[in-house]
């Protein structure tokens, strides 16, 4: 078991339950895990093609006190122990956030402990604390999940500026959609990943959006109904459809917006660090093409492990000991924010 009694450390609970992963984790001084602990309820979703609330945020609260109990035996600390609480209070799903808010609330009340609350956003950035303990700001980062496309340019610690986000379907959530159409199921971004290793990704000439008003926004609406077209098309006239070629094709247009975005911004800021963040920064794919890009161009690159850009809550407790460092403290009128904005006070 992990080492935890030396009182200079700073140990931060987090806990996690924006959508449909039930996550706790202990993290000492926003560097290190000293556990990670997710209950995914995957399975449940898929007979459904995709998280449905009402379940989620039931089986949150059946999970909740049992993960968080599992995530301070992993870590081999107590509450008493424990410095604050940090918890997702949005965006995410109303109903899964209130289950983690209202738990993180209980437990600070109870334990006598501070209570952080913490953008999900910003955790996924904060992800890239855990993987590389020299990396400090400022940086540029492309958050790209099931929910949201970002790129934003972190200026210090808990400060943000964003220079472009998704004009309407996020990368993820058009993955998601995509596989489903092309008949992979849910969750559709590993699926793809890992069905266009067999395709041909010049196949199909799908289209990559442009935003003249906005260089840095993404749009990927027009690319997903490109693809349904292209499948109402070949059923029409009767063609048999490669799976592994649309999911290839498909796939290389949403690595070449989200490449060519996050280029243009490395040239015009002029930054020499650059970080990925989300669930399909997992994507194995988008990692290599960005990785070459940034070798090219003299940039370091980041990238947490794959279990780090999954919704987690090792990255909820990294943000939480900086919000916690700098003094933020949340009162027990906390609440959930579906909604919430990057930089937007809590």
């Amino acid at each position: 078991m992990a080492d935890v009694k030396n009182q200079e450390e700073v140990l931060i609970l987090g806990i996690e339950t924006s959508c449909d992963e039930t996550a706790a984790a202990v993290v000492r001084n926003g560097r290190q895990a000293l556990s990670n602990v997710i209950y995914s309820q995957i399975d449940l979703h898929t007979v459904y093609g995709g998280v449905v609330p009402e379940i989620a945020s039931r089986k949150h609260i059946e999970k909740i006190n049992q993960v968080i109990q599992k995530a301070l035996e992993d870590a081999g600390t107590t509450l008493e122990q424990i410095t604050a609480v940090a918890v997702t209070c949005g965006p995410g799903l109303v109903g899964a956030l209130l289950v983690g808010v209202a738990e993180a609330k209980a437990i600070a009340f109870a334990s006598g402990k501070p209570l952080v609350g913490v953008h999900h956003i910003e955790g996924h950035i904060c992800a890239n604390y855990l993987e590389d303990k020299e990396l400090e700001p400022p940086f540029l980062c492309l958050v790209v999940s099931g929910g949201h496309s970002h790129l934003v340019m972190v200026h210090d610690y808990g400060a943000y500026e964003i220079l472009g986000q998704t004009r309407d379907d996020a990368a993820g959530e058009a993955f998601d959609k995509v596989a489903r159409a092309i008949g992979l199921g849910y969750p559709g971004g590993p699926k793809i990943d890992r069905v266009s290793c067999e395709g041909n990704q010049e196949a199909i000439a799908f289209p990559r959006a442009k935003l003249e008003d906005s260089v840095y926004d993404f749009s990927f609406s027009g690319l997903k109904s490109a693809v349904l077209n292209y499948l109402h098309d070949c059923e029409r006239k009767g063609i048999k459809v490669c799976q592994a070629d649309v999911a290839a094709s498909f796939q290389k247009a949403v690595v070449d917006v989200l490449t060519e975005h996050s280029l243009r911004a490395i040239e015009q800021y002029r930054v020499k660090k650059f970080a990925i963040a989300g669930g399909v920064a997992s994507n194995a794919h988008l990692r290599a093409a960005l990785q070459e890009a940034c070798a090219k161009r003299g940039v370091a690159f980041y990238r947490p492990a794959p279990i780090l850009c999954t919704d987690n809550a090792a990255m909820i407790g990294a943000a939480g000991y900086y919000e916690y460092q700098k003094g933020v403290r949340h009162g027990w009128d906390l609440n959930a924010v579906p909604g919430l904005k990057l930089g937007e006070r809590i």
